[in-house]
């Protein structure tokens, strides 16, 4: 089964962070959580990519998802509730 790559830009006390790593984890979808709060440069890189500084921003195989906007993952990684 192809697994996309998955990067997901947070916070330690981002509620929805916590929300969308914890939806994704149910479905037994891996991912690389990235502490812009820990991480400067990571925080750069996601301010560059996407001209926001909220989290979570979603990187999805280079789409970008600000927000935890579930529709928007299901329909990029096909998942059917």
């Amino acid at each position: 089964m192809f697994m996309p790559e998955i990067k997901i830009y947070s916070t330690p006390w981002c509620t929805f962070c916590k929300m969308e790593k914890e939806w994704l984890s149910r479905h037994g979808i891996e991912f690389e959580d990235i502490n812009v709060a820990a991480d400067r440069e990571a925080a750069e890189e996601m301010i560059e990519k996407t001209g926001q500084t909220g989290v979570p921003v979603t990187e999805i195989d280079g789409r970008i998802i600000i927000g935890f906007d579930k529709t928007r993952i299901k329909m990029i990684l096909g998942i059917r509730e």
